[in-house]
């Protein structure tokens, strides 16, 4: 019984040993195996063995992209300005050999020398600068400590400045400053904005009196075609009126000639015009050059006439 009870005890204990000496490594991870105390291999992921006894995994390495984000760290600048300047940094381990043997506390090494190199970079530049120029103190930054930690087996993808805290005096002086340019840029809209009005009305006075002026050239224009068709309507009403007694003028001769009207005849129209020429309220008189015919044959035509009375 007891010999059954040793078996069974030598089984399982054969069993742990045969486990302990089977690993599987996960994605994203590496195993630093040593042998007797020295460095044997590195396991990537898949399934592994090793001796019992003899063979010991000594770290187990995250490979992912990694972030640290390290507590504010006080710096001068060159013109003598304590402030608090707290970091992030993002890096990943290249080589797990290197980063188990190359320093002891990989995340203190680089908090340390992250801190250093901030004070060398800060210390190179003044308050104003340091506070616009992150993406020059960020790439500074990176660049320093991926050389540094190369060694370690570490790289360094990226570094930002989290926060940059200056005294609370320079800060009061600076909010001060941002509200007076806040309150500078408000009267500056301002200002433009009463300017645009002002423009806007005398434009629209502008535009107003254009249409104004060009109404009233209409008008006059419109008057003055008004005035000029009437005009031409009486010069064709009194032109008309001319050509008609022309026409009857001349209806009538064309009938006295038509009648067979001798000389004597066509004589006494004229007179008879000319009687109606004297009766008018004309202050001139054109006696025609043969008037002096004209009264012989009034003579004549007044003998005739009183021969006729006499037959009677």
């Amino acid at each position: 019984m007891g010999s059954i009870l040793f078996v069974i005890v030598l089984i399982v204990l054969v069993l742990l040993v045969l486990s302990s000496c089977i690993k599987i490594v996960p994605q994203a991870y590496a195993v630093v195996l040593e042998r007797l105390g020295a460095y044997r291999a590195t396991w990537n992921t898949g399934i592994h063995f090793k001796f019992p006894f003899i063979e010991r995994v000594a770290r187990k390495v995250n490979l992912k992209e990694q972030v640290v984000d390290f507590p504010p760290q006080p710096v001068i600048t060159k013109d003598n300005v304590t402030m608090q300047i707290d970091t992030v940094v993002f890096f990943q381990i290249t080589d797990p050999k290197l980063y188990a043997y190359g320093v002891e506390n990989p995340i203190m090494a680089i908090e340390n020398l992250s801190a250093t190199t901030l004070r060398n970079i800060i210390g190179d530049m003044e308050l104003d600068e340091t506070l616009t120029s992150r993406e020059v103190i960020n790439t500074k930054m990176r660049a320093s400590l991926d050389v540094a930690t190369d060694p370690w087996g570490i790289k360094v993808n990226r570094v930002e400045l989290k926060n940059i805290i200056p005294p609370a005096a320079i800060q009061d002086a600076m909010e001060k400053q941002m509200k007076a340019e806040r309150e500078r840029r408000e009267a500056i809209l301002i200002a433009e904005g009463e300017k645009r009005s002002t423009i806007l009305v005398a434009e629209g006075k502008k535009q107003s009196a254009i249409l104004d002026a060009e109404a009233e050239k209409q008008a006059a224009i419109l008057r003055a075609e008004a005035q000029k068709e009437r005009m031409i309507k009486e010069a064709e009403g009194q032109a008309e009126a001319v050509l008609k007694v022309q026409n009857a003028n001349a209806e009538g001769i064309r009938m006295i000639k038509d009648a067979g009207a001798d000389q004597a005849v066509l004589t006494l129209k004229s007179l008879e015009a000319f009687a109606r020429a004297a009766d008018g309220k004309a202050t001139k008189l054109i006696i025609p050059s043969d008037i002096q015919g004209i009264a012989g044959l009034a003579a004549s035509l007044k003998e005739i006439v009183a021969d006729e009375k006499k037959g009677e």
